[in-house]
């Protein structure tokens, strides 16, 4: 489908319409107004060099959606683009506070993340996300299993490993961050299950060191590889471990922070077995890194989502039907210029996008890969004013003010 055409509105509509949003106006931020442009013709807006905003109209299979989109380019050098979080992976705050906070001139949402433990009473929300994430080159976290992702269902031959992120080479790409790491003590060594994940494979160990946060590890002994309803296990077990050796035991998981020099070793079922074999004095070796697919070079930055468009190609299976308020990030031009867009969740406006709509939206633009980040709610999409010092939520968020996320995409720039 095409979205080249433009969808003039008169005035007196345009000014309705703004009249009708003003409900969800959030404190200390002033949303820009939708304007009646379309893909082709909306006027951008320097945010700084490298970097410019824009805002036009869809005309889509629910209705009109209108569209808030950052575009980048890599190829000046004073740009880059980096992992925003709160200082924990296990922890929330809004987009437009942690652009702030680093002092990114323009930002959007990124990963879905655990937002609620209904399933599971007395056990708290992480706000970890689902995937990988990678921050500064540091490899914060890995993903999840398949079943216990939040958000919708996956397209097919997409799983939680999948990534978004910007190498040392200053290019984009898409890519899967898979862990590798292993448990090795004085008589075996266990392949490592997880690294900062709410939710651990079925049997297997995992790992929480100092990013994850104060928040309980309780949450990732919960659910299974396929039912993130499914009771919490009973069968756990929990091992301290500094400078090499065992400190602490315990039968639960735990909660507080990891200290720095610190590993927290999580077991469920056969991985708590194997645990309960250590005693506080024994050696551990705790190895972990995420290996990349597709390429050799390092990551930057990657979120977790799911891609939608790859090699200008949208992905098959993806769901036609159902509309929603979506945020996506996409590269053209070798990896060069990146692309970040975020829906607008007014009244108006509220009906969205298909995911199949986004990654036609995403090729007309000109990205060659696209990919899916956290929608509804999360979809907040912020820059600066040329010449302010801090950035504005450009979109109306979907609940009427900024829901804290557990990262975003920030984009910088030097000078």
């Amino acid at each position: 489908m095409r979205f080249g055409q433009i969808r003039r509105r008169r005035a007196a509509t345009t000014a309705l319409a703004c009249a009708a949003l003003v409900g969800a106006t959030l404190a200390g931020a002033a949303p820009a107004r939708a304007e009646p442009y379309g893909p082709g013709d909306a006027p951008a807006v320097q945010v700084a060099p490298g970097v410019e905003y824009r805002s036009f109209t869809v005309e889509a299979s629910h209705g009109p959606a209108q569209a808030h989109l950052v575009t980048v380019d890599l190829r000046d050098p004073r740009t880059s683009l980096d992992l925003l979080h709160p200082g924990a992976v296990a922890a929330r705050g809004t987009i437009s506070s942690m652009a702030n906070s680093a002092d990114a001139v323009a930002a959007v949402n990124g990963d879905f993340f655990n937002i609620s433990e209904t399933q599971h009473p007395g056990v708290e929300a992480t706000g970890a996300s689902v995937g990988p994430a990678v921050a500064d080159g540091r490899q914060l976290k890995a993903a999840v299993p398949d079943g216990q992702r939040f958000g919708p269902a996956l397209p097919p031959g997409t799983h939680t490993p999948h990534v978004f992120g910007v190498g040392l080479d200053r290019r984009a790409r898409l890519d899967r961050l898979d862990l590798h790491g292993s448990v090795t003590t004085e008589h075996e060594r266990l392949p490592l299950g997880g690294l900062n994940q709410y939710a651990l494979p079925v049997g297997s160990v995992g790992a929480f060191t100092s990013d994850w946060g104060a928040v309980s590890r309780l949450r990732s002994v919960c659910g299974t590889d396929t039912d993130r309803a499914a009771p919490c296990s009973t069968d756990t077990h929990e091992v301290t471990v500094r400078a090499g050796r065992v400190v602490a035991t315990a039968d639960t998981p735990g909660a507080g922070p990891v200290g720095p020099h610190e590993t927290v070793l999580v077991g469920r079922e056969s991985g708590a077995q194997q645990l309960r074999k250590l005693a506080v004095g024994d050696p551990v070796d705790v190895r972990h890194r995420l290996v990349a697919e597709d390429s050799l070079v390092p990551f930057r930055f990657a979120v977790g989502g799911y891609p939608v468009l790859r090699d200008g190609q949208p992905l098959e299976g993806l769901d036609p039907l159902t509309s929603a308020v979506r945020s996506a990030v996409g590269s053209s031009d070798g990896g060069q210029r990146l692309h970040l867009l975020a829906l607008d969740g007014s009244l108006e406006y509220r009906t969205g996008l298909t995911i199949a709509e986004v990654a036609a939206l995403m090729r007309e633009l000109g990205a060659r890969d696209a990919f899916s980040l956290d929608g509804g709610g999360s979809s907040t999409l912020a820059s600066r004013e040329p010449g302010a010092p801090t950035v504005t939520v450009r979109n109306h968020p979907s609940g009427g003010v900024e829901r804290p996320v557990p990262n975003g995409i920030g984009v910088f720039v030097r000078g």
